[in-house]
């Protein structure tokens, strides 16, 4: 088609079939890398502060909150404070996290 795609067809990056069955299948990582969630399940039971940011609450902007790291996933941190409340965090709100010690940042297998 002269003058390339038609309203309403996307160009897709290499790898990214238009649909089912059509170009590669997307590659998967064979070694886990260095984002965040990862580095939060490599100290997974060691105590955090975690400093968060809300835009627009009225009630509270900016909120910390410490505790012991139970589970990480790809977008929430699950902590858990000695008292037996526990915090699910969206990783969308953290600005930065602070450990007392040393932080576990190498990978096992490496």
């Amino acid at each position: 088609m002269p003058g390339g795609p038609r309203q309403g067809q996307g160009q897709y990056p290499p790898g990214m079939g238009q649909g089912p069955g059509q170009g590669a299948a997307p590659v998967q990582p064979t070694m886990e890398e260095s984002y965040i969630e990862n580095i939060f399940r490599l100290n997974r039971g060691k105590m955090v502060t975690v400093y968060t940011t809300f835009e627009n609450n009225k009630e509270w902007n900016a909120k910390v909150f410490r505790g012991q790291i139970e589970a990480a996933g790809r977008d929430h941190l699950v902590l858990s404070e000695p008292t037996g409340r526990r915090y699910l965090i969206p990783l969308l709100y953290l600005d930065y996290a602070t450990f007392e010690g040393e932080i576990a940042y190498e990978y096992p297998y490496r």
